[in-house]
């Protein structure tokens, strides 16, 4: 425990000005290192023997992902360049089948268990649009308002931190009913309930915070709802494929925390989904 503390003290600070305070070039130069950082772990999902090859890949796709979008690309206008929206909405369809994944495993994982290439472009549909919905959120009306991104980055944060707390104290005070006991079994319905309650407790203040109006406020909360879900999908998505790989934690490069992708899993859901729907409904 205090190693896990000391690690969360030294890394929250560190994340959260980066979030704030990196202009945009070097916030995706930071973007950039937590994604080859989870590439080398997501190796660990796709075979037991080391290799850097996924690592050298990811970073590969990533780069001509960057020259088609390079900075003054990203936005179109109101919009975000044709690609990146593209980019998002194949994710939105991603965490739809890893839903089902999810729901039906270990059944599911008979299909892609054996299959490298196809654990491999399970990472860059996790992980690539993770980068872009980053990327996305911190600039949008950057031009106006340089720090308005970095409170939509943190707003996604605080939905998951919300969630995740609250979903761990209502488990353990009221769990009894099974979320997902094939893939993780510690996970019960009542801490769903109470970490989705935790959010919207975030996403009420929030809403004043941003002044939502008064005819976007239901789509505000609808988006707020469906983040903080799909959050948790990413958590169980994660444990599908460390279940598979045989692994307790992704890594072991933050001391009482595991890996990175252990601290990042429901945030690579959330954030591409929630940029996906502020993009269609609440710009």
């Amino acid at each position: 425990m205090k190693q896990r503390i000391i690690t969360a003290l030294v890394l929250a600070p560190l994340a959260i000005a980066a979030i704030f305070f990196l202009p945009l070039k070097f916030f995706m130069l930071f973007a950039a290192g937590v994604f080859l950082l989870a590439s080398k772990e997501w190796a660990g999902f796709v075979s037991k023997e080391p290799s850097s090859a996924i690592l050298y890949i990811f970073g590969l796709i990533l780069g001509i992902t960057l020259m088609l979008m390079p900075v003054s690309a990203i936005w179109a206008g109101e919009l975000p360049n044709q690609y990146i929206i593209y980019g998002l909405s194949i994710a939105a369809v991603w965490w739809c089948v890893a839903l089902v994944m999810v729901v039906r495993y270990p059944t599911s994982a008979t299909l892609w268990r054996s299959n490298k290439v196809i654990k491999s472009i399970f990472g860059l549909l996790t992980l690539i649009p993770f980068f872009w919905g980053l990327v996305v959120l911190r600039s949008m009306n950057m031009h106006h308002d340089f720090y308005f991104g970095a409170q939509l980055v943190m707003y996604v944060c605080l939905l998951v931190w919300a969630a995740d707390s609250g979903a761990y104290f209502a488990g353990k005070q009221f769990g009894k009913h099974k979320l997902a006991p094939n893939v993780s079994p510690g996970k019960t319905i009542e801490g769903l309930v109470g970490g989705l309650l935790s959010a919207m407790i975030v996403a009420y203040f929030a809403s004043s915070f941003f002044a939502i109006s008064a005819d976007k406020m239901a789509l505000f909360f609808a988006a707020s709802i469906i983040t903080t879900l799909v959050s948790a999908l990413g958590d169980l998505t994660e444990s599908v494929f460390k279940r598979e790989a045989g692994l307790k934690d992704s890594s072991n490069l933050l001391p009482g925390h595991g890996g990175i992708l252990d601290r990042i899993d429901s945030l690579t859901a959330a954030v591409p989904v929630f940029a996906f729907i502020y993009i269609y409904w609440l710009i």
